[in-house]
């Protein structure tokens, strides 16, 4: 799953699974290395969160079989979290009960992303569920300022006190 990050193509990883629960434990695991592998470790949280939401839904509603597939995609200034599978039955956020123990993964899902939404797969073959998270920005990088080594023994007084203001 890990490539060369100098290969824009390497921006990109995807796997396929059966959306069974000891499979999401391994994705969570492999998409938290992927990220570390990107720098992008204050995303792993959010990132694993949203996935063991997305394939937790596959492994209860998805028909006519478990199978699905996960994609991230790395933009300079976002990641997209994708999960295809063969249902194309949309899902919806819907009305929680205070007291429901289910039916929160998509209203997760949005809170903690920066959007989400969903697409149909071509000839209703299936669907793919994503989120997105905005990666943290750079911290700009200082550059220090040269200063010149001026000889005290060779420069007038004056000379110097103006090179140790500038400095």
């Amino acid at each position: 799953m890990q490539a060369d990050q100098t290969d824009p193509a390497a921006r990109e990883c995807a796997l396929e699974l059966e959306a069974h629960p000891y499979r999401i434990q391994q994705i969570r695991r492999i998409v938290s290395a992927q990220l570390r592998y990107w720098r992008l470790d204050p995303l792993i949280d959010a990132a694993s969160t949203g996935i063991s939401e997305l394939l937790a839904n596959v492994h209860r509603h998805a028909k006519p079989d478990k199978e699905c597939a996960v994609k991230l995609t790395l933009a300079p200034d976002r990641l997209t979290v994708a999960v295809a599978d063969h249902d194309p039955r949309l899902p919806h956020l819907q009305p929680m009960e205070p007291t429901a123990t289910t039916g929160r993964g998509l209203a997760m899902v949005e809170a903690m992303s920066d959007s989400w939404g969903t697409d149909l797969l071509p000839d209703d073959t299936g669907k793919v569920v994503w989120f997105v998270l905005r990666t943290p920005s750079a911290a700009p990088k200082l550059v220090p300022l040269k200063t010149a080594a001026v000889p005290l023994e060779r420069t007038a007084p004056e000379l110097v006190a103006v090179a140790a203001s500038v400095a």
